[in-house]
């Protein structure tokens, strides 16, 4: 049965001088048969830290499936030598590449859910566990160092492509989770 861990809980910030401070929430899934990333990030020292603290290596990553674009969510997706990198469209292993058929993750279980609105491609992962079905949402939800994690399908997005399909891939995201896995904050549940 399929195993979710965060390895990195992902944070934003804005500095003093308006740069910001932001990587994304890294989880990894374990299938018994594959490890997958999701959204590595781009905090290297962070998320080699955690991987080691659970004894894998990069080497060891099957896939890595990208919620999205944008550099905070897939700069290191790369530093996995092994895997295969999926969005919600398509594979790419090296060279190869090509379409995804359908919307489940190949080998696997796990739903590929389009949820567009924080970008026009995003997409995020619906995991049966034991403890119930985990979205793995990328920036579906999203919150600021300090801000309070607030449900509201309707919050602004300052780097929203558009603001009504997020708020309806939000109320999608509510009705078919047990627990949600934003990205940049904690997880929480919702049942």
């Amino acid at each position: 049965m399929n195993k979710v861990k965060v390895l990195v809980e992902g944070y934003a910030q804005v500095n003093p001088d308006s740069t910001w401070d932001a990587t994304s929430t890294t989880t990894l899934i374990d299938t018994d048969k594959l490890k997958i990333i999701v959204d590595p990030g781009c905090h290297r020292q962070l998320l080699l830290k955690s991987l080691s603290q659970i004894s894998i290596s990069t080497r060891d990553i099957d896939y890595v499936f990208l919620t999205h674009y944008h550099p905070d969510h897939c700069l290191l997706a790369g530093i996995f030598e092994k895997a295969t990198v999926y969005d919600s469209l398509q594979w790419q292993k090296g060279p190869l590449g090509g379409d995804i058929s359908g919307n489940i993750l190949p080998e696997t279980d796990i739903q590929i859910i389009t949820t567009p609105g924080h970008t026009s491609d995003h997409a995020s992962l619906l995991v049966p566990t034991p403890k119930g079905k985990v979205l793995v949402a990328g920036d579906v939800f999203w919150w600021r160092v300090g801000e309070k994690q607030a449900i509201d399908v309707n919050a602004p997005d300052e780097f929203a492509s558009d603001l009504k399909q997020l708020s309806l891939s939000r109320s999608l995201a509510l009705s078919l989770a047990d627990f949600i896995i934003p990205g940049h904050g904690r997880e929480f549940a919702l049942k």
